[in-house]
């Protein structure tokens, strides 16, 4: 058995520990109450514009146009949104995995534009190539860091690097919900949730095809790339809620058994010191 200083200080040292992750946890909740505000909000707005823009330019036809016509390349681009920050439970393992474990996104046929330290940590290590790093937009996500991203990567798409575009990010449901999730952004596909008659209802633009589709693409990448990052802060912060709450109850758990250890151990010296004092007393008379 240890002996009662060896527990002692562990339990000194587990219950700094809980105090820790109780001022962890409630800084996150602080924090998932505010960006779970800001993900519901615009949770609709981002999914009617994804479902609208989709339905059209899937009613597009054969349009010639830089956002829509097939490029040549094979490789896959990837927005990969991850914390900076650890101690989230599996919250940006989850992310990562679409990835590394995917016989469709093999690291030489993918190019990351990476949101998150701890995604581009993990995706380095397997051979990714981070085209480009925007972790500091994690930190407080703003409209316009999103525009940013979309104006670059709708650049790399009309220069033909890769072929296809997709968003890694993690759908948030509830506080205890996160749904990792790997979504197309481009091209659109014409088989895409549309009936035959709507397949045959070609869309007609006015007062040019050319002009409209370089307002819509735009905004519509950039406006789903936004609802990403708000979904997967919201996540993030909701899974190191729970990891920390997880945390500090098991760290309670231990507090007590340490407790009765130490108190096992007290009662087994003084009952060791009883017996000496007895021993001795005998050996006197």
């Amino acid at each position: 058995m240890p002996s009662m200083r060896d527990i002692q200080r562990r339990k000194v040292s587990v219950e700094s520990t809980e105090q820790i992750t109780k001022a962890m946890k409630l800084v996150a909740t602080v924090k998932l109450q505010k960006a779970k505000q800001r993900a519901e909000e615009a949770k609709p707005y981002f999914d009617k514009m994804y479902e609208t823009v989709s339905s059209i330019l899937a009613r597009t036809g054969d349009v010639e146009h830089k956002y829509l016509k097939p490029s040549e390349s094979k490789k896959k681009a990837v927005i990969v949104i991850t914390g900076n920050r650890g101690l989230a439970g599996g919250y940006n393992n989850n992310i990562t995995n679409l990835l590394t474990k995917s016989e469709d996104f093999k690291s030489e046929d993918v190019i990351v534009y990476n949101l998150g330290k701890k995604g581009k940590e993990t995706l380095s290590r397997f051979g990714y190539d981070i085209r480009e790093d925007y972790s500091e937009v994690i930190n407080n996500p703003m409209y316009r860091d999103a525009m940013e991203i979309s104006d670059r990567v709708l650049e790399d798409f009309e220069n033909g690097e890769f072929g296809e575009l997709y968003i890694a990010y993690t759908v948030f449901k509830n506080t205890v919900s996160h749904i990792p999730t790997m979504l197309k952004i481009l091209p659109v596909s014409k088989e895409d949730s549309l009936s035959e008659e709507d397949r045959l209802a070609l869309m007609n633009y006015e007062p040019d095809e050319d002009d409209a589709l370089s307002l819509i693409v735009p905004k519509y990448v950039t406006s789903i790339i936004y609802g990403g990052i708000l979904e997967s802060v919201a996540s993030e912060n909701g899974a190191r809620m729970s990891a920390m709450d997880s945390a500090t109850s098991n760290a309670d758990e231990m507090i007590k058994d340490l407790g009765l250890l130490y108190n096992r151990a007290r009662q087994s010296s003084i009952t060791q010191e009883l017996t000496e004092i007895i021993a001795g007393a005998e050996a006197i008379s």
